[in-house]
């Protein structure tokens, strides 16, 4: 994987990652195919929204189908006939979201499936030689997810095993040829103390000369607020490297990517434009639309005025609000193209912003249209 930052705004930068599948125009937003399908698409879809990296799951695969039947049908690229680039997240946080069904040790994860029952354990060499067998661009750490707000005594667990666990995967990593691409995890709450001693211990392990090729912030929005999770932000991503790229993890809202990329972030992934279109909720620059609503029983005008997705294109509000009534398949694929869409054209209008230096003017006419406040900027 190589990594290069074309321009910068501010702290909001814009770069480029090669993967031996795709090249990635940062920031991105990568739609998430948790089982190796973005839910209700196929991969002409995704192509045709110009989607150059998906976000595959390694809990998920692992339990269905199974890791090794993948990796005899070819990898994930091979088995899902997509051919752009995959992240893999480690399973980390769905051990973390499994509650009593999960224990976290020193050595690894217990959990018990949630398909079946049935216990496994994950351990950080685990997780690597699973994502090595679905061969996936970019890999992901096993880390320790804690929800927030923790003790002080078990924020510093945290850090101090996903540090260790880190180190643990990249001789593993190494010892299985290092051929994809790592990143690490920085963990901490949102506590400066904690995010400040993770991020520097997982930047100073080297092996052979080797380190991570990028870094996640993980453990956000598992809780707190809007303001605490941007300042976390703000005060996280100048304590990692600059020539590498770096991944707010499971983050989220329109608002939250852009004030992400304004801070520094390269890379976001997260369910939300997936599972709010399924459930009837359409993301738009002036706000969002719940199509269940009577007033657009009778509407011929698109989703949203000017927006150039296949959807918009197509079919009026009326016609998606009977859909979603009838409980239509169909429904479920126009209405996720539309907020996909709408998704990677805002990080396309943001990569722009930075390389003309315009992202403040730009991010200031979004709230002005969302009707909202900018929000401030703490460190």
């Amino acid at each position: 994987m190589e990594f290069k930052i074309l321009a910068r705004n501010g702290e909001a930068r814009r770069g480029v990652i090669k993967t031996a599948h795709s090249t990635i125009e940062t920031p991105v937003f990568m739609p998430v195919g948790t089982a190796g399908a973005v839910k209700s698409l196929d991969r002409e879809d995704l192509l045709q929204l110009g989607a150059e990296i998906i976000l595959g799951n390694t809990y998920h695969l692992y339990l269905r189908p199974g890791d090794k039947i993948i990796a005899q049908l070819g990898g994930l690229h091979n088995f899902t006939a997509y051919p752009k680039s995959f992240l893999t997240d480690s399973g980390g946080f769905q051990a973390f979201s499994l509650g009593e069904n999960v224990k976290f040790t020193e050595d690894g994860i217990l959990f018990r499936s949630h398909i079946d029952g049935s216990p496994h354990f994950f351990t950080p060499e685990k997780v690597i030689d699973i994502q090595y067998n679905l061969n996936s661009d970019i890999m992901m750490v096993l880390d320790d997810l804690i929800p927030l707000p923790n003790t002080r005594e078990r924020i510093a667990l945290s850090v101090d095993r996903t540090t260790r666990w880190a180190e643990r995967s990249l001789r593993h990593h190494l010892n299985r040829g290092g051929k994809n691409a790592l990143f690490a995890i920085v963990q901490g709450g949102i506590d400066p103390e904690f995010r400040k001693r993770s991020a520097e211990g997982l930047t100073g392990i080297e092996i052979e000369g080797v380190t991570f090729d990028g870094f996640a912030i993980g453990g956000l929005s598992v809780g707190e607020e809007s303001r605490e999770m941007y300042r976390t932000i703000s005060f996280t991503t100048p304590l990692l490297p600059e020539e590498k790229p770096r991944y707010l993890m499971g983050v989220g809202r329109p608002e939250d990517l852009v004030e992400g990329v304004y801070r520094g972030v390269d890379m976001f992934d997260c369910i939300m434009p997936t599972r709010n279109a399924r459930n009837g909720y359409l993301f738009t620059s002036t706000g969002v639309v719940r199509i269940k609503n009577r007033k657009y029983r009778l509407m011929e005008e698109p989703i949203e005025k000017g927006c150039s997705c296949y959807t918009c294109q197509r079919y009026s509000l009326a016609y998606l609000h009977h859909l979603y009534r009838a409980k239509e398949l169909t429904y479920y694929r126009l209405a996720t193209l539309h907020n996909l869409h709408h998704y990677l054209r805002l990080m396309e209008e943001m990569r722009s912003a930075i390389s003309t230096g315009k992202l403040e003017e730009w991010r200031r006419e979004f709230y002005r249209k969302l009707g909202k406040p900018v929000p401030p900027v703490e460190v």
